[in-house]
Parts: structure tokens; sequence; C-alpha cells
């Protein structure tokens, strides 16, 4: 018999190009996978099959969808990528019985399949880790948002509190006055009634400057500065209208005054004026003495008055929201407070804050 001529160089490279071909046509699908992995999933799976009818090897095709179950399992539910998953696992056995014929031994088999098994689960735990971290960073974040938009709420209650509750006792109190001077002193019912009004319309003047605030920062504007007239400079109007209610309050500046920062310059005074609230309302207080003092590190305050009303326990006990609303200012920002009985009688206040 003749022999068998070997193929020329022509027929090995017109092979060598009709598989490049074929596998340029079926690398092709790749380019949708990050739109439709899915469907580009099904396509390969499908071009595995057509091709080991052909007795060609497809290994290259397994390895294209390795990937796209790494990428489904960072980016689609955990039961979509375990399902492609297993029908990938499930499709190399069954191409190899409709195909072999016998053609290889059992362990070849099962070496094969152990591969594959390998590189599939290999990718399904990149991916699903990759989608862990993801959502963990996105739990993350969402917990901060919260956190951020409880500490917002906060602090808006606080400078609500410590506005209108400052208000509302100077307006009281002269509402009292002036009902009972009415009759008998017009003069000092007028005096009284002019205090109500420039109180009030501090009061707005104030919630107007909070509401601006608040819509500014909706909008994303810097509102460090939208309450500005709330600071230490506002101490000496306190004492004005806190004197024309009753209660004489005298302030003590120590030390060399400087700029301080926005929040500590808000926080000492909202300390003050809630301070100074507590002795008009609820401590039968004549006098009230106010320290600011600047030190090298620290601003101190201190606010004492001469009362001897029942809020001094609760004061003690933080029952009430002014107490526990001057303490979280402090913590907030660093600093030290006490409240409670004076070591003279009536009752102190103290705060010390990083400046």
């Amino acid at each position: 018999m003749a022999p068998l001529h070997p193929a020329g160089p022509q027929s090995v490279f017109l092979g060598i190009a009709l598989q490049a071909g074929l596998a340029v046509v079926l690398a092709m699908a790749i380019g949708w996978a990050r739109r439709r992995p899915l469907a580009v999933f099904a396509i390969l799976l499908a071009e595995s099959a057509a091709v080991s009818t052909l007795g060609t090897r497809t290994w290259p095709i397994f390895l294209a969808m390795d990937g796209l179950i790494c990428y489904v399992a960072a980016t689609r539910p955990r039961r979509t990528s375990v399902t492609a998953a297993v029908v990938e696992l499930a499709a190399w056995p069954c191409e190899w019985a409709a195909v072999n014929h016998g053609q290889e031994q059992l362990s070849d088999l099962l070496s094969t399949s152990l591969a594959v098994t390998a590189s599939t689960v290999i990718a399904w735990a990149i991916g699903n880790s990759i989608r862990q971290q993801r959502l963990y960073g996105q739990a993350l974040r969402a917990h901060a948002a919260a956190r951020a938009v409880t500490a917002e709420r906060l602090r808006i209650a606080r400078e609500l509190h410590d506005m209108v509750a400052h208000s509302v006792a100077i307006i009281a109190i002269q509402a009292g006055a002036a009902s009972l001077v009415i009759d008998t002193q017009p003069a000092g019912a007028r005096k009284a009634l002019n205090a109500i009004e420039a109180t009030s319309r501090e009061t707005l003047a104030g919630l107007r400057r909070m509401l601006v605030s608040l819509r500014q920062a909706e909008a994303g504007e810097d509102a460090a500065n939208a309450d500005a007239a709330a600071g230490l400079e506002a101490v000496e109007r306190l004492a004005e209208m806190t004197a024309d209610a009753g209660v004489r309050v005298e302030v003590a500046w120590l030390g060399q005054r400087r700029p301080l920062p926005a929040e500590i310059d808000l926080a000492a005074f909202r300390i003050i004026q809630e301070s100074v609230t507590n002795a008009v309302r609820h401590s039968g207080a004549g006098h009230c003495r106010v320290s600011v003092g600047f030190e090298d590190e620290e601003l101190a305050i201190e606010v004492v008055d001469d009362g001897h009303g029942p809020a001094h326990g609760n004061a003690t006990r933080g029952t009430g929201f002014g107490i526990s609303g001057m303490r979280e200012r402090v913590a907030l920002l660093n600093g030290r407070f006490s409240a409670g009985p004076g070591p003279e009688g009536g009752f102190r206040v103290a705060a010390r804050l990083p400046a």
C-alpha cells in the first residue's frame, strides 16, 4: 500500500485560518457580556455544544463562561449566579456523554470535570466576594447617612429648644407682670408689652435664620455662618432681655477676647442662654452671674444664680431637655460639662470647650 502523503503547508495554514476565524466568530458574543451577561452565557453554552460535535476542544469556551459566572455573581442575585454555575457544571458531562462514544477513559472525564468544577467554583466565589463587599459598603454608607440625619435632627431640636424656651419664658414673665400692673401702672404694663414685642421679633428673626440655614444646607451651600447672630456677641443683649424679665444678669469677660470657631461660639452662647433661661423660669433667682474666660486652649463658661427653685433637683438628675441638651453640645465638641447646686447656694453650670 502506498504511503499517505502528508498534508502540505497550504492545507495546514488553511486549517489554522479556519480555526482562527471560527474562534473570532464564537468570541463576538462576549462584546455584549456587560449589558446582557445571562444572554451571552446562554450563547456560549450553545456554542460549546456545537463545537463539541465537531470534535474540537471546548475548554476555552468554558473559561469564558467562568468569567461570566464571576461577573454574574458580582452583579446579580445569588440565586441567579448559583443557577448559572450549576448549568455550566452540568453541561460538561452531558457534552462528553453525547460526543465521546467511548474514545476517552472514565478517568479522563473525572479529571477534566474536577478541573472544570474547580475553575467554576473559584470564579463564582470571587464574584460573590465582590458582591458581598459592595453590599457591605452600601450598608455602611446607609448607616452613616442615617446617623447623619439623626444627628442633624438632634441639632435642630436643640437649637429650637434653646431659642424658643428662652423667649417663651421671657414672654410669659412679662405677660404676667403686665397683667398685674395694667390697671395701676400703665407705664409698667407698656414697658412689659414692649419687651414682649421685642422678644417675639427677635425669636421670629432667629427662626427665620434657622430656616434659611436649613434651605441652604439642602441646596448644598455652606450654612456655617447662617446663624452668625447667635454667638457670644449676643450675650449682652441676652442680659438686657433677662433684666427686663426681673433677673439681673452680670456678665464678666475674662482673658483676651479672640475670634472663635463658629461651632464653639454658637455652643457657648446656647449654654449661657439655656442656663439663664432655667434661672428665669424655675429657680426664682434675682441675680445671675455669667463668666466667660478665654484661656490658652479652652473657653471656660460659668453661670451661677442665687435661686432656690425646684428645678435644681431636676436639672441635677438630668430629667429636662435643657441640661441634657447642654451636655450633648459639650460632648460633641469634646469638652467638659457639669451642672448642680453651687458651693454658696443657687445653681451652677460650668463648661469648658476646646478653643
